[in-house]
């Protein structure tokens, strides 16, 4: 079994900051990517960034130069730092990652998302 928690999600004002954490645990062989995703009510789930096991980031244009994605590969873990939050920034964040397991299998796992909202 692998399990991702998130944590970190919360009620902030129009620009502030916010800083969300991903833990893989399991039978975990190796983490491949990593990222954060959101969906927005009514809206359809889209990528925010993305981090490869090397350290090659990929980030939606929208939140360029507002957040940043990093990871500790010896604590399995994926952060985002989120700086300059806007209400539009409301959502819920859900963690993905690209994992190889024991028993041997390649597989996409998510997290169970947590609540990000921007307002005064």
């Amino acid at each position: 079994q692998v399990q991702l928690v998130e944590s970190g999600g919360g009620l902030v004002q129009p620009g502030g900051s916010l800083r969300l954490s991903c833990a893989a645990s399991g039978n975990i062989l190796v983490i491949y990517a990593m990222g954060w995703y959101r969906q927005a009510p009514g809206k359809q789930r889209e990528l925010v960034a993305t981090i490869s096991a090397t350290g090659t980031t990929n980030y939606a244009d929208s939140v360029k130069d507002r957040f940043t994605i990093s990871r500790d590969n010896a604590k399995n873990t994926v952060y985002l730092q989120m700086n300059g939050l806007r209400p539009e920034d409301t959502a819920v964040y859900y963690c993905n990652a690209d994992i190889l397991r024991t028993p041997a299998g390649r597989y996409d796992y998510w997290g169970q998302g947590t609540q990000v909202t921007v307002s005064s």
